[in-house]
């Protein structure tokens, strides 16, 4: 019982260090008109905010990883939680857009921390046949974050103003600090053969990509990392503008899908009794697809805005199935250095999410239809790689 109870503990703190990165995207998206009108901006340039923080998140992971495997996972994690702290009390005095730009950047480059380290520890306290249903109550924590997140901000920004929302942020990692120092164990002791030379940190990430398994099943999940961040950066757009959605009402349809997430997350925890993770993609990267090309075609014909958002939401809940199967098996050959793989994986999804957002920027010409063909191109990928993904042996290196 004991242990059990300590097994919840850690979970549930490795599921709120995965949900910072998130809570920080979805909670000041409500923001975007606030904050272009405070600062003396446009919407546009406000949302390279969003970009930079995906840019941070990519090169941030990638830093953490050897880190991690060299250090431990605790130490790093205590330097990266600090350093978005202060990233969140400095956004509060913040006078122009490039300045808030910056500090989005460093913000993502001490979240990061708790997306590598919660994966890496995943992978160092479960074997196999646990860690895709691990990875499934991770993202039910997780998931609750753009639940609340952007229904929190909208309101915040009702009764207070934006910098109510950066000071919520700053409270929410200190109270991270504090369950990592005082409730997280070590999962990893120091490992002083790692080699933080350049070089060094090159090759080791170069073997983990020569790694087939990893390779097929990094791409994949990378692929629904992008469709679910084109509707990131999209939704503002479409709810607020298109739909002309009010922001308190926005984060509630923001919820909406992420309860989407979280449900499919939760069912995909009983799948895996019954059914193995690569029969369970096969499955759900259907159901993308055919979402994905739904989406376009509905906006063509101009089809009512609850027809549009039903498709959105049943396109959006694929990724609580997905992904969870794909990280599992994707960090599954590796031990030793796990942080390095579980940097990879979070960095390449990452990378994805901003090349998804800056094409929805890219592509903006006023109407949804960038978005729509954008997450119906990644839904397309998505079935076309798990097709040709031959079911293989899974082998712990």
């Amino acid at each position: 019982m004991q242990n059990k109870r300590k097994e919840y503990i850690v979970v549930l703190t490795l599921g709120l260090l995965t949900a910072l990165g998130p809570f920080s995207i979805d909670m000041y998206l409500p923001a975007f008109p606030a904050l272009a009108s405070s600062l003396n901006s446009s919407i546009d340039h406000i949302q390279l905010s969003l970009t930079s923080f995906f840019i941070g998140i990519s090169i941030g992971q990638l830093i953490y990883g050897p880190l991690t495997d060299r250090f431990g996972r605790k130490k790093p994690l205590i330097i990266g939680l600090t350093i978005y702290l202060l990233a969140s009390l400095c956004s509060l005095w913040v006078h122009n857009a490039e300045q808030l730009i910056a500090l989005r950047f460093m913000q993502a480059l001490g979240a990061c921390a708790g997306m590598v380290v919660s994966r890496a520890m995943v992978r160092d306290i479960f074997p196999l046949t646990e860690s895709a249903r691990v990875f499934s109550s991770l993202m039910l924590v997780m998931g609750i974050a753009p639940v609340i997140a952007p229904t929190v901000g909208g309101f915040m920004l009702k009764w207070s103003n934006w910098q109510a929302i950066f000071l919520t942020l700053a409270l929410i990692s200190f109270l991270m600090l504090l369950m990592t120092i005082f409730a997280l164990p070590e999962s990893k002791t120091p490992d002083k053969t790692i080699q933080l030379k350049p070089g060094a940190i090159f090759k080791e990430y170069w073997l983990v990509l020569q790694n087939s398994i990893f390779l097929k099943y990094c791409l994949l999940g990378s692929l629904v990392s992008a469709g679910l961040f084109s509707y990131i950066a999209g939704s503002p757009f479409l709810a607020m503008k298109i739909y002309h959605i009010s922001a308190e009402n926005y984060g509630l349809l923001f919820g909406l899908n992420a309860i989407g997430i979280i449900g499919g997350s939760q069912v995909n925890r009983f799948l895996l009794k019954r059914f193995e993770s690569v029969e369970i993609i096969k499955v759900m990267t259907t159901v993308m697809l055919v979402c994905g090309l739904l989406l376009p075609i509905a906006a063509y014909l101009n089809a009512p805005m609850v027809v549009v958002l039903t498709i959105l939401f049943c396109y959006i809940s694929c990724y609580g199935f997905i992904n969870p199967n794909a990280s599992a098996i994707a960090l599954s050959p590796f031990i030793k250095n796990a942080g390095f793989a579980s940097a990879l994986l979070g960095s390449t999804q990452m990378l994805f999410g901003v090349l998804a957002s800056a094409s929805i920027s890219f592509f903006h010409n006023g109407t949804e239809m960038p978005m729509m063909i954008i997450v119906c191109i990644c839904g397309l990928a998505v079935f076309t790689i798990s097709r040709k993904t031959a079911k293989e042996q899974i082998e712990i290196a």
